[in-house]
Order: C-alpha cells, then sequence, then structure tokens
C-alpha cells in the first residue's frame, strides 16, 4: 500500500522539496521510515478543537499532546492542528448553526493536506458528530478521541447535574421557591472545571454512540476530564491511529449500516440525548446511509433504559463511567446488538463486551429498566407530516396522551416576552407551541423547545405540560416536549399555521400528533401565509439557509449528502505548485 502522503513527499522536484522542507520546518522527519526499513512513517493529523471559548473543550489541548505521543511512539509523524471549537455555552444563537461548517473543514483540511491517517479531538455537543461528519467524507483511517465530562460539585448537600439540575432550580426561582441569595450560590456552584456537562446530555450522549459506532476505543468515551485514563486513552488512540494507516482501514470499513443500528439501540439504552436523532443521520448521509426518525423509533422496541443517568435516571456520568460505561451496558443488551460489527480498535464488538468489567449501580439490571420500548419515539400527523420526536423517558407518561388548545410564540423573543406575564391566558391542560425556531427559520435550530412552564402556573405546582416547537432541546432537558416538527414553520410546515385556541391531539402510543381544525380553514390560512424574510443576505448564514435540509433528514447541507453508499471516491487534490 503507498500512503497518500507520498502525493506530496516522493520525487526530486521543486514541489516535492518544498513539501519536505514545510514539515521538516515544522519538526516532522518525513526523510525517517519505520523500524526495520519497512517503509514511510505515516503522517497523522491531529485535529485539536480546544478553545478558551469553550470550556468544555480545553481538556482536548493536553489530550492532542498525549495522542501526538502515542503517534510517535507507533512509528508516525503527528501533525498537530486547530480546528474550529464548538462550544455550547457561548456560541450563539447555536453551535448547532456551525456544525456543517465544522464537517467542512475537517474535511477540506484533510483533502488539502499530506495526512494518512488523523486522530479527531472532540467533546461538546456538535464538535462530536461534525468531526465524525467530516472524517466519514474524507474517508482516511480515523479514530476519536474524547474529552470527558466535567467534575460533580455539590449544592446544598447533593451533587449537581450540569443543565438538568440547573432548569429545574431555574424553575424553582421563577417560581419562589429558590431565593436569590440561593441563585447566586448556585452560579457559584456550577463554576466546577473544565469538560462536558456530567449527565447524559448530548455531549456524553454523542461520546458514548461514538463508542458504539466502532470509532473509539472501547470503555473509555465518558473517563472523566483531566484524568490519568484519558491522558492514557488519547495516547493509545494516537498509536492506534498509526496501525489504522498503515493497515488502510477506514471509516466506510466500521460505519456500517450494523454500526448505525447498534448506535440506535445504545441511544435507547442509555436514554440518550434528542440531538442525537439529528446527528446520527447526518453522519450516515454522509455515507448514503439513510437513518430517518421513524426507523429509529422502531429499533427502540424491546430495548430497555438502563442507564441511570440525568435526566432520565438520579445519578451523574462518571457514576455511569464507574459501573463499567458502555462495555458493561452493552453486554446487558448484547442479544440485541450486532457483535459482529467491527470496531477501530480491532476486535468486534463482541470481543470487546467480553472484556467488559462488572456492572455497577448506575446501570440497572436487564429485568429493572427505568423504561421499556426505548427511549424516545417518533410521531407524525397532520401537525408534523415528515414527524416529530419525544424522550419519553423523561416525559410524564401522564401526558403521552393528550388534547388541548394551543398557545402559540412567535419565536423565541416572543416567548421570552410573554411566558412569565401573570396575565397569560394559559391552564395546565394547554399545549404550548413555539413556532419559527427551526434549521431555516433562526437559522440554527437552537435549544428552546423546552418552553418554560408559565411562572404562574410553575407557583401553583406545575411542573410539567405538554410542548411543541420545531426547534431542538439540550439533551440535559426534560419534560413532555415534542421537537424537531417537520416541515418546520419558516417553509411552510403545518406548525406554521396554528392559531390560539386550536385544538392539538397528541398520541404516542398511537403515534400521532395532530391539528383538530377543519381542512378548509387550514388551507385558508396556507393561502395567506408568507415565508418570514430574513436579515441574513450574505455570509454562512445565508448559504445555512438556503442548503440545509430538514430535521429527519440530519440538518446536513444538501450538497453534502451522499445519494447512495457506492457514491465515489473522495476527490484528492491536483497536488503541484501551490
Amino acid at each position: 500500500m503507498v500512503l497518500r502522503s507520498r502525493q506530496w513527499l516522493d520525487g526530486d522536484d521543486e514541489v516535492a522539496v518544498a513539501h519536505r522542507v514545510a514539515l521538516r520546518s515544522a519538526g516532522l522527519d518525513v526523510s525517517a521510515e519505520l523500524e526495520g526499513d519497512s517503509g514511510p512513517r505515516p503522517v497523522i493529523g491531529i485535529a485539536d478543537s480546544s478553545s478558551d471559548l469553550n470550556p468544555c473543550n480545553l481538556p482536548l489541548h493536553e489530550l492532542a499532546a498525549a495522542a501526538a505521543e502515542g503517534v510517535l511512539a507507533a512509528g508516525g509523524l503527528p501533525a498537530r492542528f486547530p480546528t474550529m471549537s464548538l462550544g455550547e455555552d457561548l456560541m450563539k444563537p447555536s453551535a448547532f448553526l456551525y456544525r456543517n461548517l465544522l464537517a467542512m473543514e475537517i474535511e477540506e483540511t484533510i483533502r488539502a493536506n499530506p495526512l494518512d491517517g488523523i486522530v479527531v479531538l472532540a467533546n461538546c455537543d456538535k464538535t462530536v458528530p461534525a468531526v465524525l461528519m467530516g472524517v466519514a467524507s474524507a474517508d482516511i483511517p480515523a479514530i476519536a478521541v474524547l474529552g470527558g465530562a466535567r467534575p460533580t460539585s455539590q449544592f446544598r448537600g447533593r451533587a449537581i447535574g450540569t443543565g438538568t439540575d440547573l432548569w429545574r432550580l431555574w424553575d424553582d426561582h421563577r417560581a419562589g421557591r429558590l431565593d436569590d441569595g440561593g441563585w447566586n450560590e448556585l452560579e457559584r456552584c456550577l463554576s466546577c472545571g473544565l469538560g462536558a456537562c456530567n449527565t447524559m446530555g448530548t455531549a456524553s450522549t454523542m461520546a458514548l454512540l461514538t463508542e458504539a459506532l466502532g470509532m473509539a476505543l472501547p470503555g473509555k468515551s465518558v473517563a472523566p476530564a483531566g484524568s490519568a485514563e484519558s491522558i492514557e486513552a488519547a495516547r493509545a488512540a494516537g498509536t492506534r491511529a498509526v496501525e489504522l494507516a498503515l493497515a488502510d482501514i477506514r471509516p466506510r470499513d466500521i460505519l456500517t449500516e450494523a454500526a448505525f443500528e447498534n448506535a440506535v439501540t445504545v441511544l435507547h439504552a442509555i436514554g440518550g440525548s434528542t440531538n442525537a436523532i439529528i446527528h446520527l443521520p447526518a453522519i450516515a448521509g454522509r455515507l448514503g446511509i439513510r437513518l430517518d426518525p421513524q426507523r429509529m423509533s422502531r429499533l427502540g422496541k424491546g430495548v430497555p433504559v438502563l442507564a441511570d443517568v440525568e435526566p432520565s435516571g438520579s445519578l451523574l456520568i462518571h457514576d455511569f463511567h464507574r459501573s463499567g460505561g458502555l462495555p458493561a451496558l452493552e453486554r446487558e443488551i448484547a442479544d440485541l446488538l450486532h457483535l459482529d460489527a467491527p470496531t477501530c480498535a480491532g476486535p468486534t464488538v463482541g470481543q470487546n463486551l467480553a472484556a467488559a468489567g462488572a456492572r455497577g449501580p448506575a446501570i440497572r439490571e436487564r429485568d429493572r429498566p427505568l423504561a421499556t420500548d426505548g427511549s424516545f419515539r417518533a410521531v407524525s400527523g397532520t401537525l408534523a407530516p415528515d414527524g416529530a420526536v419525544i424522550k419519553t423517558s423523561a416525559a410524564s407518561a401522564s401526558l403521552l396522551r393528550h388534547t388541548g388548545p394551543a398557545l402559540v410564540f412567535h419565536g423565541y423573543r416572543d416567548l421570552r416576552d410573554r411566558i412569565d406575564d401573570p396575565g397569560l391566558g394559559v391552564t395546565a391542560d394547554t399545549v404550548l407551541v413555539l413556532e419559527g425556531c427551526g434549521p431555516v427559520g433562526v437559522p440554527g435550530m437552537p435549544e428552546w423547545g423546552m418552553i418554560p412552564i408559565p411562572a404562574k402556573l410553575a407557583a401553583a405546582g406545575v411542573t410539567d405540560m405538554v410542548r411543541i416547537s420545531d426547534s431542538r432541546m439540550s439533551g440535559t432537558s426534560f419534560g413532555t416536549v415534542l421537537l424537531h416538527a417537520a416541515p418546520e414553520a419558516a417553509v411552510g410546515g403545518p406548525l406554521a399555521l396554528v392559531r390560539d385556541g386550536d385544538l392539538i391531539a397528541v398520541d404516542v402510543e398511537a403515534g400521532t400528533i395532530d391539528l383538530l381544525v377543519d381542512p378548509a380553514e387550514l388551507d385558508r390560512r396556507r393561502r395567506a401565509w408568507a415565508p418570514p424574510v430574513s436579515p441574513h443576505v450574505r455570509g454562512w448564514p445565508a448559504l445555512y439557509r438556503a442548503h440545509v435540509t430538514q430535521a429527519p433528514l440530519g440538518c446536513d447541507f444538501d450538497f453534502l449528502q451522499a445519494p447512495t453508499n457506492a457514491f465515489p471516491e473522495f476527490v484528492q487534490p491536483v497536488v503541484g505548485r501551490s
């Protein structure tokens, strides 16, 4: 096998000399060979998404150095480079707006440079699917390193789950159950260190799914941020990246239909983030694999929810890791998995499970699950013809079949302006609707779907209501929240036609979500509807709005998805003078 980098480095013309000089100037001795004269040393890219603007990803800086050590130890040449860092805390309107941009950056950095393999370092929510989308398209040997969750802090005698407990205590503060002093105390408590959310939020979910897909080393995806274990795992990943490059084992060899079905089964079993219902189809779409929410919902049939981690459960992600992590959970559901699926580590899924440790308290027994038949459901009907999703494992069972009058909020500002109005016309039976917040609408589909309980109802003790939107919600969120309604309102979906007082019927068991309005009246409203005018006429947001697909297709760009699994080989650059 001829290494890809040799297109740049072999030869004695002026172009090859310039390339060798460039790498040698960066400290990479491209003239040296592997031990035993077994050939040139592979160049392994190390994509580092750490940033001071993203505390979730800051642990990756140290892990990048460890991965480089592993590459060197295996005889490779590590080439570190920075990438865009998608930070959930600070990026507005949402880091999700830039997921596709990072995926393009990874793909095009690989295309343009002499890389034989790559270690992608990611942690915060959207960074993980972005790098997987990029390497799936570029299809050079790749392995992912995850950064792990931040430490756990205590608030008034109990461990605090990032996100989940913030939302709960915010409702308490709005309802007067937590005073200003307690609220300020909580803020200091939450500043507990670097790393991802320590619940089963999107970051931990996508880390575990990366492992379930076979793209990360087994048992290490949620090792605590900054731990010796995570550093050693990064070093081992660097070593394995060299082995993958020399064996020419590529993402397409690992990211098979079976791998995606395993990942969906795991998503159900861990009570994972609904954001994964968008990310997994986006990754699969880069390979021409169709993975829609309805199919993902059906794969949950018979799957027990075993991860006792917030928001579906009561413990935190560090407890899950100490309880044996993903290998211990997968062993509990081994009969539901494709055990012959390959992994980037070398052994198959089944072979990895043979080495799994004992199951601890954060992973429930098969006959004592948090829920049965999976953790989320897809529904469809006249309000969402192309579907919507709900995380049933974190919803109120009493609200999964409900009919009530709509109260409509037209965008985020309208929601924030009115939700705490004492005169708001709302009861516990009202269905709260937020429209105009999908992928095209904002743009970027922010996590606004967990509409706050109106202040006057929260003060009266109401803790959950049926809520519907075309936006997303944080993986740390909870409640009877129907999300990703498609088509979204901004492109003329039925959500744009809902008016206050319209009856909406939801039956999750039956898989339906319907707007109970006379079709003739809906036709009248549709004829009167006009698409909202966006202020974005240039730049990335304009490009995004023009090409983003709807939620069931993963919100990738239409021109980045592969039409079939037999799509042409990745187009290599012409290597000559720049």
